[in-house]
């Protein structure tokens, strides 16, 4: 069963074939540039632009995603989430707290979370297509080795790959797992400290944006504190928004800070085991975005 609003090929209007490159979309701002300097070694600033261009052009084959496109894969996002800093406080303060950034894509922001201190031995990255995380190591100039972090592919409504359970309220009675074991997610089902998952949920319909909440709630540690957090496409009402891709007729569908919140808390959760942060903001520096809000939230267990 599909959740995509207009299908896989065309979901939320994320994906267009035949848009052509706009090399002015290539507009890091100067932390994004000083970060990826630091990340690949290429100092040189239009042999990094050139670098980057070499690196869209082979992702868009794979799947040709608008942002790919637009170079979405090169925004710090996570770090501009209001919750960040919790993540970081989490991993330094909790023993082995495990991170999973899913949908992570080229894994930036995993790198990003790394970078400012979370250990990387806890990390854990998903995404459906693991073409995308060998153009990280591309993008990124690293290796397996270099950069050990585990990376597991999957579809996260598959009950093969992620078995959809209710949340824990008391510690799982299952062992950690080791993170680089791993083939599936349901290993670390109650285990998982942080999840970050942007641009993620807008990509599905109402009922699977739903079944993901479940899933990934069913990952997440009953420990207080524990949080799942991220940003996409968002609206002042619940409901299909017209303005989420770039042609006529394409739209997804939007939760509303309330509706947002009624989900987690009370539907997804036990109603009060949960303490739920959304706000709308705007969505994008890219030029081409009509949609006029991003959902900005955060699940933290109480």
């Amino acid at each position: 069963m599909s959740h995509n609003v207009l299908g896989s090929t065309d979901a939320a209007g994320d994906v267009d074939a035949k848009i052509v490159f706009d090399p002015k979309d290539y507009d890091p701002d100067q932390e994004e540039l000083a970060f990826l300097k630091s990340q690949t070694g290429i100092t040189d600033e239009e042999a990094l632009k050139q670098h980057c261009f070499k690196v869209q052009a082979d992702a868009h084959k794979i799947f040709p995603y608008n942002c790919i496109r637009r170079f979405n894969f090169l925004r710090l996002k996570i770090a501009r989430l209001p919750a960040y800093p919790h993540l970081l406080k989490i991993g330094k303060e909790r023993q082995g707290a495990i991170f999973l950034d899913i949908g992570c894509c080229f894994g930036n922001d995993a790198r990003k979370a790394i970078a400012d201190g979370y250990p990387a031995e806890n990390v854990i990255t998903s995404d459906l297509r693991p073409e995308f995380w060998q153009l990280g190591h591309e993008l990124f100039k690293s290796t397996p080795e270099t950069f050990p972090v585990p990376f597991v592919p999957g579809d996260a409504f598959n009950q093969d790959f992620l078995k959809r359970i209710s949340p824990f309220y008391e510690p799982p009675s299952t062992p950690v797992p080791d993170l680089r074991a791993l083939t599936s997610f349901t290993p670390l089902l109650g285990h998982v400290s942080a999840i970050h998952a942007s641009s993620f949920f807008h990509l599905f319909d109402e009922e699977g944006q739903f079944l993901l909440a479940q899933s990934l709630a069913g990952l997440l540690s009953p420990e207080p504190g524990s949080i799942i957090f991220g940003m996409h496409g968002g609206a002042k009402e619940k409901g299909l928004n017209t303005e989420g891709g770039l042609r006529r007729g394409s739209y997804m569908f939007c939760h509303s800070p309330e509706s947002w919140t009624e989900l987690w808390d009370g539907q997804v959760f036990k109603k009060g085991t949960v303490k739920v942060e959304a706000e709308l903001g705007p969505s994008s520096r890219s030029r081409h975005t009509r949609a006029s809000n991003h959902l900005r939230w955060c699940i933290i267990r109480l």
